[in-house]
């Protein structure tokens, strides 16, 4: 025990959705006979959840506000209605039509943000309505009909890396990609240990970062090995390449900047951020049209894997993107909430979904198994934070080293602090 709180930085509880995450794909790994980390599925996995991922990310920025989104999916259907009629009708090139959808989700997200921000309705009201409008929206001018898309189009919802370089029996260009991921993994952790330790700053033993290191790169390695060995004409999903950058710049966005900072304030204590010079009402526009830019995109990323645009898209979406974030660790009055732990919360949906599936367990029972997850899991939280302990996913993101500053996401900011940043 001792071991591991120094491996996890003196709070194995903050890894607590990563262990139930690993726990949940042993266990369907041993009950499916080894069917849950097969190639096939893995890549299937993260094709058939990477637009709900998507929706995760802005979900939690603006659940980290105060805010909460019900349109998400009525948003992702009207776009993708929209970019593949005027796509089938006007003949764009497939970068246009991207292009097109994106400011299409720009211009809803400003149309909320306003309602939102500046005439100070809650986003709760707003958004519900906006459910209703765009979902009517997507059946008015697609008469609840089927438009197909073109087949360049279909490429970001269900292409795959291209094979470069000789015949090894791999996709080298995954190969390649895993290798860098796991060489950045390494080479962020230790520039961090040196900059801690130049800083004055108490760090973990060697062994620790050694075996924490060894842990991840191998994660990386195996999932690298699973997407380069699936059946000919696969590889890593181009929807998971859209992901990972995503990942990267709203988790550097979130963390490391002050837009981010401000974001957590206002969550926080939204009075005393504007004290310190925080600009809430843009802070609240700005979230609300981040959100229906992402739907836009997750709308066109589902658009291109299903090959259609139908009447039906959307529907159910924005319950799973919230899900995944409370299940990630954000808190429901706000303030509190990472990206990865979003990710990590949608993964845990996504394997729970998927092993059910391979189990052949109905529709019925999979929707209670997943409401009665979500509710374990913010239940737990709550009274983690009852019992005075720190949200177990708001400390995610943690560096291991004691001393080492926190990140600004684990905590609601003082208004000191953000003084200095605004």
């Amino acid at each position: 025990m001792d071991a591991l709180k120094k491996l996890f930085g003196g709070n194995t509880r903050q890894f607590g959705m990563i262990f139930a995450l690993v726990a949940l794909i042993i266990l369907f790994q041993i009950l499916t006979g080894g069917l849950t980390l097969t190639p096939d599925n893995v890549i299937n996995l993260f094709n058939g959840n990477s637009y709900i991922l998507i929706l995760a990310i802005g979900m939690v920025l603006v659940i980290i506000a105060g805010h909460i989104d019900l349109s998400v999916g009525s948003i992702a259907a009207s776009v993708g209605i929209i970019v593949a009629i005027t796509m089938r009708d006007w003949h764009l090139p497939t970068w246009i039509g991207i292009l097109f959808g994106l400011v299409i989700g720009a211009v809803i997200g400003v149309w909320q943000g306003f309602w939102v921000a500046y005439i100070g309705i809650p986003a709760f009201i707003v958004t519900l309505a906006g459910m209703l409008i765009f979902r009517g929206l997507n059946q008015f001018i697609g008469q609840s009909n089927t438009v197909p898309v073109p087949s360049d189009f279909q490429y970001i919802g269900a292409g795959y890396l291209p094979e470069i370089g000789p015949d090894t029996g791999y996709n080298n260009l995954t190969l390649l990609i895993g290798l860098i991921g796991a060489a950045a993994v390494v080479y962020f952790e230790l520039r961090s240990r040196a900059s801690a330790k130049a800083l004055g700053a108490d760090v973990p033993e060697m062994w620790v970062t050694v075996t924490k290191l060894v842990l991840i790169s191998a994660a990386i390695l195996y999932a690298t090995y699973l997407f380069a060995t699936g059946r000919p004409g696969t590889s890593f999903p181009i929807p998971g390449l859209i992901l990972g950058v995503l990942v990267l710049l709203y988790g550097f966005v979130s963390s490391k900047t002050i837009i981010g900072r401000h974001v957590y304030a206002v969550g926080g204590n939204r009075h005393a951020a504007e004290l310190s010079g925080v600009q809430s009402k843009k802070i609240n526009f700005l979230v609300m049209m981040n959100m229906a830019i992402l739907a836009a995109l997750a709308g066109m990323v589902f658009v291109g894997r299903s090959t259609a645009s139908g009447p039906f898209d959307g529907t159910g979406w924005e319950l799973d993107a919230i899900a995944a974030v409370f299940i990630g660790g954000a808190a429901v009055t706000g303030g509190v909430g990472t990206v990865i732990g979003s990710i990590v919360g949608g993964l845990v949906m996504a394997v729970l979904n998927n092993g059910l599936q391979l189990l052949g367990i109905g529709a019925d029972r999979t929707a209670i198994i997943k409401g009665l997850v979500l509710l374990a899991a913010v239940a737990f939280d709550v009274y983690n934070k009852s019992q005075g302990r720190k949200s177990i996913i708001g400390l995610l993101m943690r560096n291991g080293g004691r001393g080492v500053p926190a990140q600004p996401d684990e905590t609601t900011k003082t208004s000191e602090v953000v003084a200095k940043e605004a």
